[in-house]
């Protein structure tokens, strides 16, 4: 895997045909954020709205895409990670973040597993759905602890295209109402819809897994704000991916389940496929749960990687002394520099003398935080596999969890107004008008969410 140390500096962006062939960490981010339950709201949606809230769908995934294209913004146009960036901002950033990743892991771990178990039993029986998740949580450590970002990128992408066809295909088969889909571009608010509102603008898509696009940059070896063309590039196709999926996925809700009253765990997207069966044969009832498969699976696989490099940077984060400045561009009193200078400033200062604890992409997935973290996304979580989730840990996870967004979106903005970025990395007009509305839309969901947990 490749380093973002000064050996990058000599790789140059793709032109051309050329820069569809290095598309890769856009589709994997895209791909993780969007798990079984992203999927459940979506169908849920559909079946109680049909296709009018198609709006919605497409607004969350403009957000998502404004986020993802921050996020990767902030690490080629500072030559940081968002660790270093929330380290700049005090020890409440760094220190919020060390209690959610470690709640959020034990009990996500539960619910990644689970959800990959589902498909797997109903494809091939034979084990409880707690055992298959189990055995889906092993083989995720496997791969992740034995690959390297390059084979672990094109194993996901195979994984995603398998996903974005299947359903798809499922949604043209299913046969959409091209003049409901028009009606549904219109932003309307039926009766009762404003949670599934919320949730499908604020929720499709949107994780912690967001903040792990810029690693995931550098592991493939980019650096510098000359590749910022390339980022957007491959940011929007793999949040333009992910909208067309969504819209299907919503199709599908509407066309075959509409007007019935659907649960909205995981498990009524079995009902889905089995309706899907009686409709149209049981070949399309199993592409249907092979979709199923591959979306828990590489959001799973996603997250093993993805959140473990997260929690790897922390680690390196906070063992740094206070005050000391971390390779993050140019600091208070710097100079400003743009472009191919900043992208030498930044290689210098990182492998100057005394410059241990900078993050180094090619050491990260061997080193021990990245190994603890993997295996505590595993291991622990299966008690909760073997045990029904105890609702005080639950609610702490819900509760937290709904913070991430806001803090993600309010530290970007702040970051990217600061001279520790390359002026052409910095927001403008758009982003930062983006970025705000987003910051006041993920706060609405927030006390929407808590109240909603409240006794």
């Amino acid at each position: 895997m490749a380093s973002p140390g000064p050996q990058t500096d000599f790789l140059e962006p793709p032109t051309g045909a050329a820069k569809i062939r290095s598309i890769g960490p856009g589709l994997l981010a895209a791909a993780t954020g969007v798990g079984a339950g992203d999927l459940v709201a979506t169908m849920v949606a559909g079946a109680s709205y049909g296709t009018a809230l198609l709006w919605a769908a497409l607004v969350g995934t403009l957000v998502k895409l404004a986020l993802g294209e921050a996020v990767g913004r902030w690490h080629l146009a500072s030559g940081a990670t968002m660790l270093d960036g929330w380290r700049r901002l005090g020890y409440w950033a760094t220190g919020f973040f060390g209690v959610y990743i470690v709640v959020w892991g034990f009990v996500y771990g539960a619910t990644a597993m689970s959800a990959v178990g589902l498909p797997l039993n109903a494809l091939f029986g034979g084990l409880q759905v707690r055992y298959w998740a189990m055995l889906a949580g092993l083989a995720g450590v496997v791969l992740v602890w034995l690959q390297r970002y390059h084979v672990f990128e094109k194993f996901m992408t195979v994984l995603v295209v398998v996903k974005f066809f299947s359903v798809v295909f499922v949604a043209f088969l299913v046969g959409p109402d091209l003049g409901a889909l028009v009606a549904g571009l219109r932003p309307t608010l039926p009766p009762g819809s404003t949670v599934y509102v919320l949730g499908l603008i604020g929720g499709v898509g949107g994780t912690i897994t967001m903040a792990a696009y810029g690693y995931w940059l550098f592991a493939k070896g980019w650096k510098g704000p000359k590749w910022l063309s390339m980022m957007r590039l491959d940011n929007a196709t793999g949040y333009i991916m992910t909208g067309i999926f969504v819209v299907s996925m919503l199709v599908v809700g509407s066309t075959v389940l509409l007007g019935q009253n659907l649960t909205e765990s995981d498990s009524g997207l079995l009902t889905l496929a089995d309706r899907l069966g009686e409709l149209y044969g049981p070949a399309v009832r199993i592409v249907f749960l092979i979709g199923f498969l591959s979306v828990t699976f590489t959001s799973l696989l996603g997250v093993w990687n993805g959140v473990s490099l997260l929690f790897t940077d922390w680690v390196r984060a906070i063992r740094l002394p206070h005050g000391r400045r971390t390779a993050i561009g140019p600091g208070e009193g710097d100079a400003v520099v743009t472009g191919e200078e900043h992208t030498a400033a930044t290689a210098e200062r990182a492998d100057g003398p005394g410059r241990a604890g900078v993050y180094e992409a090619a050491r990260a997935e061997k080193s021990l935080p990245f190994r603890f973290y993997l295996l505590w996304l595993t291991f622990p979580p299966m008690v909760l596999l073997l045990f029904d989730r105890p609702f005080a840990l639950t609610l702490v996870y819900g509760v937290l969890g709904s913070f991430f967004m806001p803090f993600l979106a309010i530290t970007l903005m702040l970051l990217l107004n600061t001279n520790l970025v390359a002026r052409e990395g910095r927001n403008g007009w758009l982003s930062n008008g983006i970025l705000g509305i987003s910051s006041v839309l993920f706060a609405v969901l927030l006390v929407t969410d808590v109240y909603s947990r409240l006794p």
